[in-house]
């Protein structure tokens, strides 16, 4: 066991780095999805294969209680439906787990126009996911926190203008603030001597 502060890595890079079929796909996903970088899906594949090869470990010891807790937590994501069993979960593939992330469901709800402009939304603050702003488009969501807010900006209180009395007839008239003056009365130098000197 590792010191508790040492943090170790989430991910692992592939082990072929110049796979011609993985980088194909990983092109289709980001063009799809968004992703910014493939240390991104790659980070997401970890999660992915973890939870295949906790599957594939039920399905061999036929542990009861921890098939249960491994459904229950697929069912919170919203990736499976209630009744369903491991071998849905051997049968699941990455973009199951890619249509669960912010960024995506930010741009199928459709408060976001594009998936680029999703994934600026969240790394900008703008978005609340239950009672917290997250600022990660790789944020699995789960079915109790669909319920995303963008921030509302503060609104600005205008002041009305107050009415200020006239010497002339004693009426109230409304004050009018920075006027520019007509064209007629602008004048530069150079313009004034030309009139003076006709």
């Amino acid at each position: 066991m590792g010191h508790p502060k040492k943090l170790r890595k989430k991910w692992r890079r592939p082990r072929k780095l110049f796979d011609k079929d993985r980088i194909k796909l990983e092109k289709e996903l980001k063009k799809e999805y968004g992703f910014r970088r493939k240390k991104e899906i790659w980070k997401l594949e970890f999660d992915f294969k973890r939870i295949k090869r906790r599957a594939r470990k039920i399905l061999a010891t036929k542990d009861k209680e921890a098939e249960k807790i491994l459904i229950e937590k697929m069912n919170k994501l919203n990736i499976l439906p209630k009744n369903s069993g491991l071998e849905d979960i051997l049968n699941l593939k990455l973009k199951n787990l890619c249509d669960r992330r912010l960024q995506t469901i930010l741009y199928k709800k459709g408060v976001a126009n594009t998936v680029i402009h999703a994934r600026q939304l969240i790394t900008h603050k703008k978005v609340i996911v239950g009672d917290r702003v997250i600022n990660q488009p790789n944020y699995l969501v789960s079915k109790e926190e669909e319920n995303i807010k963008l921030k509302e900006k503060p609104k600005e209180e205008v002041k009305e203008k107050e009415p200020v009395e006239t010497k002339e007839d004693g009426k109230k008239v409304e004050e009018k603030v920075n006027e520019e003056p007509k064209p007629e009365e602008k004048f530069d130098k150079k313009t004034e001597e030309k009139h003076v000197g006709k």
